[in-house]
């Protein structure tokens, strides 16, 4: 199969809403990551996108609507502080779960009586969604397990041959995915750090709790229980405080005739003396767009990644932390 990458027109709108309306799959933008769309109304299509990504077929997708689709099309009871939320955050990187009407396939949330919606704020994922004016499934288009795309290439690299379009709408601003939050109950609840932090939502719902996932339990959002964002090189990971131990570890994995690359934030990045270094950025915001990025370009030039984990960890820096654990496993003490 052919994969092209084309720039977001009018033709190439026609051409995803072809693919898409015939079955098919097309990589998108959002201001988060890259998306792998296909039809939520289309369970032989939604299939195809687990089976593409090789995704376990219990992890649900999140149906993405546009700026003005009516979700009481899709989902019953919207309580109050969803709609408040709404106003506040979309469009935007805020997933939120509520009762589903049955209306999308069962494929889209693994059988679950739940559908989490997302509005991205993306102008090319807007153009896109107006344009087909149906709900699109989507996890995040690469490889399941693998570094989350934030560019075109990313996702071309993970799956050239395997789709027939990808949509360019430059780099993703956001960098990490979206904040999942369950608004089935009377207050809602994160499922999924993400940009749009648990007091944020607390302050325009008036309170947020956070979901810890019990041993054996079923998945109720993306990113909860796989492995995920790993890059293709080995990987190890230090705490804040312990940036002697991980240069330490650099100059052993380099005197092995190996190479190695430190990731981390702009501080640390300016006070180790080693070549080798993917500098995350300074503020929160820089390092989540920066973070999957970062991952890529190491796993290409590196033999190992040695994280060292940022010293802030709450606000958008749980999701970051989030992610980043993921990808590199546990802080070696």
């Amino acid at each position: 199969m052919l994969t092209q990458i084309l720039k977001i027109d009018e033709n190439s709108l026609k051409l995803a809403e072809n693919i898409i309306l015939g079955g098919g799959v097309v990589a998108f933008p959002t201001e988060t990551v890259y998306g792998l769309g296909a039809s939520a109304l289309d369970g032989a299509a939604v299939n195809s996108v687990f089976e593409i990504k090789g995704r376990p077929n219990d992890n649900p997708l999140i149906a993405h609507v546009h700026k003005d689709y009516d979700i009481t099309r899709l989902v019953d009871g919207v309580p109050q502080y969803a709609r408040l939320l709404a106003e506040a955050f979309l469009p935007g990187p805020l997933t939120m779960v509520f009762h589903s009407k049955g209306v999308v396939c069962k494929e889209v949330s693994c059988g679950l009586d739940t559908l989490a919606i997302r509005v991205p704020s993306h102008e090319g994922a807007q153009r896109l969604l107006k344009y087909l004016d149906i709900p699109i499934a989507a996890p995040s288009a690469n490889i399941s397990k693998h570094v989350s795309p934030v560019t075109s290439q990313h996702v071309y690299s993970d799956l050239n041959g395997k789709i027939p379009l990808i949509l360019d709408g430059g780099k993703c601003s956001g960098g990490i995915e979206s904040t999942v939050l369950d608004c089935t109950g009377e207050i809602p609840v994160v499922l999924r750090s993400g940009l749009v932090t648990q007091d944020m939502i607390a302050q325009v719902a008036g309170g947020c709790d956070v979901y810890v996932m019990k041993e054996g339990e079923r998945v109720r959002s993306p990113g909860m229980k796989y492995k995920h964002y790993s890059p293709s090189c080995r990987t190890l990971m230090f705490d804040s405080g312990e940036t002697g131990q991980a240069v330490k570890a650099y100059l052993q994995i380099e005197n092995a005739g190996e190479t190695p690359y430190i990731l981390c934030e702009n501080k640390v990045a300016k006070s180790i003396k080693v070549k080798n270094v993917l500098n995350l950025g300074e503020t929160e915001s820089e390092m989540a767009a920066n973070l999957y990025q970062k991952l890529r370009e190491g796993e290409q030039l590196a033999d190992v990644i040695i994280a060292v984990a940022p010293e802030k960890r709450d606000g958008i820096m749980t999701g970051v932390m989030n992610r980043l654990t993921k990808a590199c496993g546990k802080i070696i003490k």
